[in-house]
């Protein structure tokens, strides 16, 4: 089946009600939609361009599940609070996550004890969870108060071009925060470790004449990429080609350097103490472990949804339970 104009503007609006009253609220919008189209078509309208008026008169499907779902809004309005809610659960189930993952594997490696390893975890989960949801919030009721509109943000009214496609894979704006998110992050931890997380830095610094530029470099290109995917709209062989070659131009140079036991300080191995176990040869194991089978992960994992795509196979459209096939309408 293959999803009309009508079933994406439905299925946007039910993703964003409770379950429980999706089967009534989208009986009720079909009915109101078709009525609002037939009255168009018996004044002598084109179905088609009846369809689009009565949907641009609807309006954007995010305001309009807010609406039925009566949600109360105070801080932030109903303007700007599904971008908020959306913005915050990136930020607190993916950003925050890593965050505390790589100060908790960084606070192992200098051998602390298992209570400050969680009193550091806590810690930083607390901080960094507060300075999120603060700002966050901070800035989105700027706007809502200062009369800001999400067209404005936009920098034009919300239109049918808006409505998500629902194809196999598709990106949605949450991944690419996601993805844009883990590439600041990993820049900032390739940067940060040289001068703030410990007073020897972890990666060896002889490498800064070359190497980590070079990554940070293909990192941006990785950011690049998923703003150009999020903007095409659609997965095909040259995105998983592209995706290829990027995760080779990461997981190849990291692998080399790790085999040749230049990707960490020596110094800063020399102060672990692990008993009778090398360190360098668990780091190293790892680090190629990492590099290779997520590189690996992520070359299946675009290639089988740029075919899945090519194919037209049946897709989940989040939230309603529907599965419905591309090419899209």
């Amino acid at each position: 089946m293959t999803t009309s104009l009508i079933d994406r503007y439905v299925f946007t609006v039910l993703r964003r009600v409770p379950e429980g009253q999706r089967s009534d609220i989208e009986r009720e919008l079909r009915t109101s939609i078709e009525d609002a189209v037939d009255a168009r078509v018996d004044g002598g309208q084109d179905r088609a361009a009846a369809v689009k008026q009565t949907l641009l008169e609807l309006g954007d499907p995010d305001r309009l599940a807010d609406g039925y779902a009566d949600r109360p809004r105070y801080l932030i309005g109903p303007v700007f609070y599904p971008a908020w809610q959306r913005l915050m659960v990136v930020l607190l189930a993916t950003v925050l996550p890593i965050v505390v993952a790589v100060m908790v594997v960084i606070r192992i490696l200098e051998d602390a004890t298992v209570g400050e390893v969680i009193g550091s975890a806590v810690g930083t989960a607390l901080t960094a969870g507060a300075h999120m949801v603060f700002w966050v919030t901070l800035t989105f009721a700027v706007l809502e108060r200062t009369g800001v509109t999400r067209g404005e943000l936009r920098g034009r009214a919300w239109t049918l071009d808006d409505l998500p496609r629902y194809e196999p894979g598709f990106l949605t704006p949450a991944q690419l925060a996601a993805s844009l998110g883990w590439v600041v992050l990993v820049i900032a931890v390739i940067i940060l470790q040289q001068f703030a997380f410990t007073e020897v830095p972890v990666l060896d610094p002889a490498n800064w004449s070359f190497w980590w530029p070079y990554l940070i470099g293909v990192l941006i290109l990785e950011g690049v990429y998923a703003v150009w995917l999020f903007r095409r709209g659609a997965w095909s062989r040259t995105v998983a080609v592209v995706n290829a070659v990027l995760a080779a131009m990461v997981a190849i140079p990291v692998t080399w350097l790790a085999v040749n036991e230049r990707f960490f300080n020596p110094e800063w191995i020399a102060t672990l103490d692990w008993g009778g176990t090398d360190p360098l040869a668990w780091l190293t194991g790892i680090t190629i472990c990492v590099a290779v089978g997520g590189a690996l992960y992520d070359v299946v994992d675009v290639a089988v949804r740029a075919e899945r795509a090519r194919r037209g196979l049946r897709t989940p459209v989040p939230g309603t339970g529907r599965e419905f096939s591309a090419p899209l309408s």
